[in-house]
């Protein structure tokens, strides 16, 4: 299980990120964005990803990496299981959360040419 200290250590490390309270959930902002929250009760985060990165990382195993259900998860929203994801793929989600929240400048600093 990833801890909630590796999860704030990652979301921090990105350009202009803040953490920030999201009603009794902690979330990650760039430019006062949500790109992903934690809820501490259900070791559940949820990211923010474009309708292609959702069907991607959803196909690795949607008991792990889901949509939320209902009209949030057609706008790309996805829950992670933090107790079952492995540390590489969350790492790879949360890049691709923050890529599609942040402007092209900070993604860029993050992927390099971030085109897709």
């Amino acid at each position: 299980m990833i801890s909630i200290d590796a999860i704030r250590k990652l979301a921090l490390s990105f350009p202009e990120t803040m953490e920030a309270p999201h009603f009794e959930k902690i979330s990650f902002r760039v430019k006062k964005k949500i790109f992903a929250t934690y809820d501490q009760a259900t070791k559940r985060s949820c990211i923010k990803l474009s309708e292609i990165d959702q069907d991607v990382f959803s196909a690795l195993d949607k008991t792990i990496i889901f949509p939320v259900d209902n009209k949030w998860g057609k706008q790309g929203w996805t829950f992670i299981d933090i107790s079952k994801v492995s540390e590489e793929v969350f790492v790879d989600a949360l890049t691709s959360a923050f890529c599609e929240v942040a402007p092209k400048k900070l993604a860029d600093q993050i992927r390099p040419n971030n085109n897709v």
